[in-house]
């Protein structure tokens, strides 16, 4: 006897759903004016910059006449998918961006949980904005105190570059007969002299004014207090810097025949001497880097320069996650917060105020 088996094989493949993690971009970021009793003008936003961002499937929502100070209608923003509301809304939404820290009026119009950032400034050591932001469990981070994927401030580093370059533009206005000076220009010609630049201090902002001041053709004299930030500076600025010490009697020869003084921060702690006052020039142009920003007066380029760092920031934001997998993954971004999830974690303001701080990478690594 026979038997017939069959066997049926199901040879159709059987598609199973595969969970694919996609990287969520649909939040909301709102852009805020300067207060109006400031004298600030820097903006954090071009429109192209929006546009950037509007691409990768952010709403940004703009408060209206923002962009007045760097010369953008709202149209401009407008072409380029930005929202154009109240301050209040963009205040509401999930990411909010001010170029100066908000005071605790509008943070408290902030939602619950949001967060914000901003570039330094004073307003981040008042205790009612620290309170504010705790109460409202916003994450808070300053620009200025990130660091890079190679560990470089950059956002500190444009504002100070520009900050430097701006400072000889406004010495040459003010050694300008149109700028009410002597009517002389920073370079010598043929037969003349150029204009004596001195500059005391350390740092990219110094750097970037020496540059500029010999660009322009003036003989450029810098002096600092640290012989190794002095070797630095002739590396960065090139062998036409004239590098010195400070001494007492070479800083009154010097202060004497300067027709430009810039003051930056000294490596170590240094203060211009009040009874140098009488040995300056009459026309003397006098600036101290602590007390005023050049930057101001070209808030166009601030917003075209840091606008693309933001749209590089936000693109990685995007890429891994969203803002707390960024920031778990990111010491350099960790670096420049102030507040998360309802603490204090920066040390220097938690001293300052004498509030209590926390470490954000043990609060990261507990949550994960």
């Amino acid at each position: 006897m026979s038997q017939n088996t069959s066997t049926d094989f199901d040879l159709k493949t059987k598609l199973q759903p595969v969970e694919v993690e996609t990287m969520d971009a649909s939040f909301t970021l709102g852009l805020v004016a300067n207060y109006a009793d400031t004298d600030e003008t820097r903006f954090l936003l071009t429109p192209e910059g929006s546009g950037l961002l509007t691409s990768s499937g952010i709403k940004v929502l703009m408060e209206k006449g923002a962009a007045t100070d760097i010369s953008f209608p709202d149209a401009s923003y407008r072409e380029f998918g930005v929202n154009i509301v109240t301050r209040s809304e963009a205040l509401k939404a999930d990411v909010v961006l001010s170029y100066r820290p908000l005071h605790a009026s509008d943070i408290h119009k902030m939602k619950k949980g949001a967060t914000l950032f901003t570039m330094m400034g004073s307003g981040i050591f008042d205790v009612n904005v620290i309170k504010a932001l705790l109460d409202k469990e916003i994450a808070c981070g300053i620009f200025d105190n990130m660091l890079s994927h190679n560990d470089e401030p950059v956002f500190a580093n444009i504002i100070d570059e520009i900050d430097g370059r701006g400072s000889i533009i406004y010495a040459q206005e003010f050694l300008s007969y149109v700028g009410g000076g002597k009517g002389v220009l920073l370079a010598g010609v043929a037969g003349i002299n150029p204009c004596e630049v001195l500059i005391i201090g350390d740092g990219n902002v110094v750097y970037s004014a020496a540059k500029a001041a010999m660009a322009a053709g003036a003989f450029v004299t810098l002096m600092n207090n640290d012989i190794s930030a002095l070797q630095t500076a002739k590396q960065v600025c090139g062998d036409n810097l004239n590098t010195i010490a400070i001494h007492p009697r070479v800083l009154f020869n010097r202060v004497k025949s300067a027709d430009v003084i810039l003051i930056g921060e000294c490596t170590r702690p240094f203060d211009f001497p009040k009874n140098l006052s009488p040995a300056l020039k009459d026309s003397v142009y006098l600036l101290n880097f602590r007390e005023t920003h050049p930057s101001i007066s070209v808030p166009r380029t601030v917003a075209m320069a840091l606008s693309n760092v933001i749209v590089n920031f936000f693109d990685d934001v995007i890429l891994k996650g969203g803002m707390h997998h960024m920031l778990a993954a990111t010491p350099g971004v960790q670096a420049g917060m102030v507040t998360y999830n309802g603490k204090l974690v920066d040390k220097l303001i938690g001293s300052f105020l004498n509030l209590p701080s926390v470490d954000i990478k043990v609060m990261l690594a507990a949550s994960n």
